[in-house]
């Protein structure tokens, strides 16, 4: 049963060689609002793939705690889901487009927080394809 709101698992960026294209800084642009920063390609879109992949990473040097890297990686996941249609509105056709969100503060901060600054990042980030 798919859920028109859920975060499937094709929708997560885990191959290494995706990773590694999006932080070589050759290609791929980088925004920020604190304490979250998003990192993005567009690429080509190949038939078979979604139109947006995510990957979410907090740094072991920011939180030291996996409870707390655990959370904030939740609250990350969580805003997204709720504001992707952001993205997929204004995305072409032919594109795909890469995002990973890293964590960038040593401190936790309230969900509604975390959502308005991921929601700021997909709109700078729309505004540009």
């Amino acid at each position: 049963m798919n859920k028109p709101h859920s975060f499937h698992k094709q929708e997560r960026i885990v191959s290494q060689k995706i990773v590694d294209e999006l932080f070589s800084g050759t290609s791929s642009q980088s925004l920020a609002a604190f304490p979250v920063r998003a990192v993005y390609i567009i690429k080509e879109r190949t038939h078979e793939e979604p139109a947006v992949q995510v990957l979410v990473s907090v740094p072991k040097r920011r939180l030291k705690h996996a409870v707390d890297r655990n959370r904030v990686k939740r609250q990350l996941r969580e805003a997204y889901r709720q504001q992707r249609e952001l993205l997929a509105a204004t995305l072409p056709a032919d594109r795909c487009l890469k995002v990973a969100f890293v964590w960038l503060s040593n401190q936790h901060f309230p969900s509604a927080d975390v959502a308005s600054r991921v929601s700021n990042l997909l709109l700078r980030i729309a505004r540009k394809l």
